[in-house]
C-alpha cells in the first residue's frame, strides 16, 4: 500500500492592511457565533423569551466567550510569559526585540477558559434580565457545540493544534510546521463538534418536554469535553512542560468540566423523577 500524505499549507492570512489582518480563523470565530446567535433567536422565539434579552446574551456572551478563552490560555498554558507581558494578554499586540509594536491578534485562545467567561457573564445577564441562568445555559448549550466545531475548522486553517506523527491515509502535513504526516486533530474535533451539535438539536425539538432545565447543559459538558479529552491522545501537546505530564493540561482542564455535566444532568433527571411522582 501506497502512503500519499495531504499537504496543507494555506496562509492563514487573507488580506493585510496596514498591518491589520483579516484571517480565516478570525471569519471562522466570528461566523460560529453568529449562526449560534441566529439559532439562539430561533429556540428563544420558541420558549417565549423577549427578543431584547438576546441581544444583551448576545454581547455578554462575545465578551465572556473571547475574554474567558485569551485568559485562559494566557494564565493556563504560558503564565510566566504573559505576567511578565500584562498588556499583551489583553491587546492584540506583541513588543518584539528589536523594538517597536506588531499587530498580532489575539493568538491563544482556550475552550476551558472561553467555557468559565461564559458562565461568569451569564450570571451577570441573570442578574440584569431576572431570567433564569440554569434555563440561559440550558438554551446556549443547544447551539455552543457549532461554534466550537467552527473554531477548530479556523485551527486547521492556521495550521496550529496539531496532531502526532502518522501513517494513515488520511494524515497530513501541514508545510508551514514541519514535513512529517498528522493526525488533523483539529478536524476530529470541529466533526465530534458538528455532530454533537446535530444530537443536541434533535434532542431539543424531539424531547424539550422530557428534560428538566440543565439536562441540556450537563450533557453538552460531557460530550464536549469528553471528545476534547479523548482526542488530545492524538495532538501535540501546547506547551513544553506537558511533555512531563501523564495527561497533557487540555485533558486535565477538561475533567471538572466532565464531572459538573455528569452532576447536572443526575440532577436534572432527579428533577423529572420528582414531577413524576407527584402526578402520581
Amino acid at each position: 500500500m501506497i502512503f500519499i500524505a495531504i499537504n496543507w499549507s494555506p496562509e492563514p492570512e487573507i488580506i493585510n492592511i496596514f498591518g491589520f489582518s483579516l484571517r480565516y480563523y478570525g471569519i471562522l470565530f466570528a461566523g460560529g457565533l453568529i449562526l449560534c446567535i441566529y439559532l439562539l433567536g430561533w429556540i428563544f422565539k420558541k420558549e417565549s423569551i423577549p427578543p431584547q434579552n438576546l441581544d444583551k446574551l448576545s454581547i455578554y456572551g462575545m465578551i465572556g466567550i473571547i475574554a474567558g478563552a485569551r485568559l485562559g490560555h494566557c494564565l493556563f498554558y504560558e503564565p510566566s510569559y504573559y505576567l511578565s507581558h500584562p498588556l499583551e494578554m489583553i491587546l492584540p499586540i506583541t513588543f518584539p526585540s528589536e523594538g517597536g509594536i506588531a499587530f498580532i491578534g489575539y493568538q491563544g485562545l482556550a475552550s476551558h477558559g472561553g467555557a468559565l467567561g461564559l458562565l461568569i457573564v451569564l450570571y451577570l445577564y441573570s442578574r440584569k434580565t431576572g431570567q433564569s441562568m440554569i434555563k440561559t445555559i440550558d438554551l446556549i448549550a443547544v447551539v455552543a457545540a457549532l461554534c466550537c466545531g467552527f473554531i477548530r475548522i479556523g485551527n486547521f486553517m492556521n495550521s496550529e493544534i496539531i496532531g502526532i506523527p502518522t501513517a494513515r491515509s488520511w494524515g497530513v502535513i501541514f508545510k508551514r510546521v514541519d514535513d512529517v504526516a498528522r493526525h488533523p486533530a483539529q478536524l476530529y474535533e470541529a466533526a465530534a463538534y458538528l455532530t454533537i451539535f446535530i444530537v443536541m438539536m434533535i434532542l431539543y425539538t424531539k424531547m424539550r418536554h422530557r428534560f428538566q432545565d440543565g439536562f441540556f447543559f450537563g450533557l453538552v459538558l460531557v460530550l464536549c469535553f469528553t471528545a476534547r479529552f479523548v482526542i488530545e491522545f492524538v495532538k501535540e501537546n501546547q506547551v513544553g512542560f506537558e511533555d512531563q505530564m501523564t495527561f497533557n493540561m487540555g485533558q486535565l482542564l477538561s475533567l471538572p468540566y466532565i464531572l459538573i455535566g455528569i452532576g447536572c444532568i443526575l440532577y436534572s433527571l432527579s428533577g423529572n423523577k420528582a414531577e413524576a411522582t407527584i402526578e402520581l
